[in-house]
């Protein structure tokens, strides 16, 4: 017999070794860290919305049990992660202009070479 994982647990563990530093304030980290679980769940409650959607266009009245043991088909499967991934997408946005930001602000390695092989 398997033993139920109690995941609040898990989620209160200290990791092994350091966190990894993104940014430059520790408050700025928790923030980041805060808004990535709330992501998270956020796509479970959405997947979750979608089974009972689901459910109730075919059946009109449905159990939790329905809901729980509710298995998507393929089709329905890759519709979920497209939707994931745009509302990452979403969410990341900032993110993603700033690294842009950055990589054109960032000469080519090949130029800096060059660049560094003219200054000897």
């Amino acid at each position: 017999m398997t033993e139920e994982i109690d995941w609040i647990a898990r989620a209160g563990a200290k990791p092994r070794g350091r966190r990894p530093e993104y940014l430059d304030s520790p408050f700025d980290e928790r923030m980041l860290s805060m808004l990535m679980a709330v992501i998270g769940e956020v796509s479970v409650l959405r997947e979750r919305i979608d089974t009972i959607e689901r459910l109730l266009d075919a059946k009109g009245v449905i159990s939790r049990a329905d809901i729980e043991g509710y298995q998507p088909d393929l089709e329905t499967g890759k519709e979920r992660n497209r939707i994931i991934r745009d509302y990452i997408a979403r969410v990341m946005r900032g993110v993603q202009q700033d690294m842009e930001a950055l990589a054109e602000l960032e000469p080519p390695i090949t130029d800096v070479i060059a660049e560094m092989e003219q200054a000897r």
